[in-house]
């Protein structure tokens, strides 16, 4: 027997595509707060550079021996509008540039919290960092975004929703792929390891480590052995499934956390695709019945599909946590790429997908003359699915200068390509412009 789990491991990392998404090292920056901007600065890079100093070497140590591909390592810091509001400078983009060259220092791939948390209002901090996002994200290399602009307790705040699409409007000009550093929340979560959204929470301790788990591949090859059985084998299957990946996590998150003298978080058990053939949450929809996703019954296989993920997780590790479910990013996965090309699936259908499953609209590429004001009813739908529903919901959305729908845009590495979607042309200026708050559901008041 313990042949036979050897081997399913072996043919899960070789030919499923099981990889461990990401090790992600989370550092508290609250004790690097100073009134002195370039003190401040320094304090973080020496932070960053000497509790990550190892990372990369366990890192890949850990994948020598486990024979588990890590698919990236990973940083995320405290909310930089939380660090750098004592200073009172006017931009921020020192913060980003002292983040981007602890990265480089240290050799990770990318490092999130170049954030703020505006769900209820704004402090000067806030407004500060939001302001100098689209500045931030050009000057540098590794450095990730996020704002989180409403939760189920708090509502909706629209005032950072309207900015927020102008924010996103503006980064495109000066660079498209700046969208792909930036995410904006309802309900973010505290422990995510996933970018571009990941931060380090205030109620965290000091440094943890977080696992992001994925393996949409081997979920698929799971459910072909089950062909034409019920949904509840399907659902069984897959939560068998997530299970044992989970237990691979957590083993790899622990060995780690143990050799770099940190905490052990979460296991963040989220079905990540890449663009490559085989590692597609749109084909694992279709293995359970579509012809494509898109078709009618694609939000409940997914609904499904996310809900047997985290039962199994769940049971694997009692440390669950970040976002795990499934992503359904665009440009990231080939299947979604294929539906969007053929017709099968739009804006719309991937919106109502979003209230099943993990996250939102995620990579999506639009034309580069989209209104700032269509950007933010994006923001303002995706954050109302996410308010009363109590669960996390983004937008990641990418205008492209000069491109329009039908046309392709590359990204590279695992973000792969994206085709140009389309949009509604109505318009949403008005509503936008109101500003102020949509109040909180009334299943918020829980106490």
């Amino acid at each position: 027997m313990e042949t036979e789990k050897i081997m399913e491991t072996v043919r899960m990392v070789s030919d499923e595509k099981l990889d461990l998404r990401t090790i992600t090292m989370g550092i508290s920056l609250l004790d690097c707060i100073d009134s002195d901007s370039d003190r401040a600065c320094q304090k973080i890079y020496d932070k960053i550079t000497k509790k990550a100093k190892d990372l990369v070497r366990v890192g890949e140590e850990i994948e020598t021996e486990f024979g588990i591909p890590v698919a990236n390592k990973r940083i995320t810091v405290t909310p930089i509008s939380l660090i750098a509001a004592a200073s009172g400078d006017h931009d921020y983009v020192k913060y980003a540039l002292a983040l981007d060259r602890a990265a480089k220092t240290v050799g990770v791939d990318f490092i999130g919290g170049y954030s703020a948390l505006v769900q209820k209002g704004y402090q000067n901090g806030d407004k500060t960092l939001i302001k100098s996002l689209p500045e931030a994200l050009t000057q540098t290399d590794l450095v990730c975004a996020s704002v989180n602009v409403g939760s189920t307790r708090t509502g909706i705040n629209m005032d950072a929703v309207k900015e927020m699409g102008e924010v996103v409007k503006k980064a495109s000009e000066l660079d498209y792929m700046n969208n792909a550093k930036m995410v904006i929340f309802c309900n973010a979560v505290e422990d995510n390891p996933f970018m571009a959204g990941g931060f380090h929470g205030v109620g965290e301790s000091d440094v943890v480590i977080n696992c992001g788990v994925s393996g949409p591949g081997v979920v698929k090859a799971a459910l072909e052995k089950v062909k034409g059985e019920s949904m509840d084998v399907v659902a069984e299957t897959i939560k068998k499934t997530a299970f044992k990946v989970t237990r691979m996590g957590q083993l790899v998150g622990t060995t780690a956390a143990k050799r770099l003298g940190a905490k052990f978080g979460i296991v963040d058990l989220s079905l990540a695709p890449t663009a490559a053939i085989g590692d597609s949450i749109a084909e694992i929809l279709e293995e359970i019945g579509l012809s494509s996703v898109g078709a009618h019954g694609t939000t409940a296989a997914l609904a499904m599909l996310n809900d047997a993920v985290k039962k199994g997780g769940i049971m694997a590790c009692s440390h669950v946590g970040g976002l795990s479910g499934a992503f359904i990013p665009v440009s990231e996965d080939a299947g979604m790429i294929k539906a969007v090309n053929a017709g099968y699936l739009n804006v719309s259908k991937l919106e109502a997908m979003t209230a099943v499953c993990s996250v939102g609209l995620d990579m999506i590429a639009v034309p580069g003359d989209i209104e700032a004001s269509t950007i933010s009813g994006m923001i303002a739908d995706e954050a109302a699915i996410g308010m009363i529903n109590a669960k996390t919901t983004a937008v990641r959305v990418i205008p492209v200068p000069g491109k329009k729908v039908g046309d392709t845009v590359e990204f590279g590495g695992l973000l792969g390509y994206a085709p140009i979607m389309d949009v509604s042309h109505a318009s949403s200026a008005a509503m936008i412009s109101r500003g102020g708050t949509i109040p909180a559901p009334v299943h918020s008041f829980k106490n």
